[in-house]
């Protein structure tokens, strides 16, 4: 998000008069008291709170220190978690020297850069150096409004001078952002899905060569099967042999989805939309179908679905194109499923963690374990206990489980 030049610096308060204030946005007639300004520990910094009390500042409060790459991203993991419990906002602001207007002069200037960051942040406030002219500032409690203020706030310190700047609120724009299928900037991306600390807690070393194997064998082997299911495709409805459909991979990244066609060309995805809603939102309804051992959570006599379709769906033979998406690198043979961007748009915020840190797969934890009979939470806590303990050994586990799940048809409908 850049930055809007001319913001009227009137909105722009100086910090040594205030000690407590929100960083949230107000309702009109109160801006001249929440742009800006020091909130205390004790400020609950609620979007409609009104009446917020100032306090004349006794003491200049303690800066915050300058935090290491790699303790930056320690901390921004934790500000995560907790703004996914309290579902507060939590806001992130980049500054990339390196493309700043004088770019010369801000690199001669990056030290007395940090310290404008300091003098215009808040005791809850985190700074990180990133490298490579990269500065980031972690915001809790703070919303859209909030962080543009605080932008606003360093560039009248700066005395002018502009830097490059990208901007984002979590998970609000985050969530924005995926249901458009957009994307963030490189640095964004890498904050929003864990990614500073650059470990291989979700993977391993040897996860990429068995995904291009295991997927080139299993094309090899499968071939002929795939080319009569693209006849039968063909011949028995009209319109194209492979459905392909954006979905969500790595850090919300949007990728072309493969698998055979199984329903009606042009058909009306508002019965998907309606199901998935629910199914997220813990709301039975007429869609889930029971069986012996509970309720199967899938869509219950689809009638977009054609004749083959549903035998390719229930046999699962109509996921056997995301091999070519494995061999491609936007999915792994075992992870979570890739979410479509307007499930996307109705997660919680712990629901993300599936998608933000692990590339998706073809079949996972939850598809062995409980396929289609437990509840949206339980599969995304599956999801993100598959991700904890990603090695060889599960995945090699999961993938043999799979088949006889499929031969068995657990779950399918």
């Amino acid at each position: 998000m850049k930055t809007q030049n001319g913001l009227p610096s009137s909105s722009i308060l100086d910090f040594s008069q205030v000690a407590t204030i929100s960083r949230f946005g107000s309702s009109e007639g109160e801006e001249n008291n929440t742009t800006g300004r020091r909130p205390v520990e004790s400020d609950t910094r609620d979007a409609g709170a009104s009446n917020v009390a100032l306090h004349p500042a006794a003491a200049r409060p303690r800066r915050p220190e300058t935090l290491p790459r790699n303790d930056f991203a320690k901390q921004l993991q934790r500000e995560k978690r907790r703004a996914e419990r309290s579902k507060s906002p939590l806001s992130i602001v980049v500054y990339r020297l390196n493309e700043a207007v004088d770019n010369a002069a801000a690199k001669g200037d990056a030290s007395e850069f940090l310290e404008v960051l300091h003098q215009a942040s808040r005791e809850t406030d985190f700074i990180g150096h990133l490298g490579d002219e990269l500065i980031a500032v972690l915001c809790p409690d703070t919303n859209e409004q909030g962080i543009n203020t605080y932008i606003a706030k360093v560039e009248a310190l700066a005395g002018g001078r502009w830097f490059a700047t990208d901007a984002a609120t979590y998970p609000d724009q985050l969530f924005e952002g995926l249901s458009n299928g957009g994307q963030f900037r490189r640095t964004l991306q890498e904050l929003v899905a864990n990614d500073l600390e650059k470990t291989s807690r979700h993977g391993y070393r040897l996860k990429r060569w068995l995904d291009v194997i295991g997927a080139s064998v299993l094309i090899l082997l499968l071939s002929p099967l795939m080319l009569l299911v693209a006849l039968l495709v063909a011949v028995t409805s009209r319109g194209p042999i492979i459905f392909k459909q954006m979905r969500l991979g790595t850090g919300g990244v949007p990728f072309p989805f493969y698998k055979f066609r199984s329903m009606v060309v042009n058909m009306d995805d508002s019965i998907h939309r309606q199901f998935v809603a629910d199914l997220i939102k813990g709301e039975i309804n007429e869609n889930t179908q029971g069986s012996n051992t509970g309720p199967v959570y899938k869509i219950r006599s689809d009638p977009r679905v054609t004749w083959i379709g549903r035998i390719i769906r229930k046999t699962s033979i109509d996921e056997l194109p995301q091999l070519f998406n494995v061999l491609k690198g936007d999915m792994s043979l075992v992870g979570p499923r890739p979410p479509i961007p307007y499930e996307a748009e109705i997660y919680q915020a712990w629901h993300l963690r599936r998608i933000l840190s692990a590339k998706p797969g073809i079949t996972g934890l939850w598809q062995v374990q409980a396929r289609s009979t437990v509840t949206f939470n339980e599969m995304v806590r599956l999801d993100l206990r598959y991700i904890r303990e990603c090695s060889l050994g599960l995945d090699l586990k999961i993938l043999f489980k799979t088949v006889a799940v499929v031969l068995r048809c657990d779950g399918a409908v």
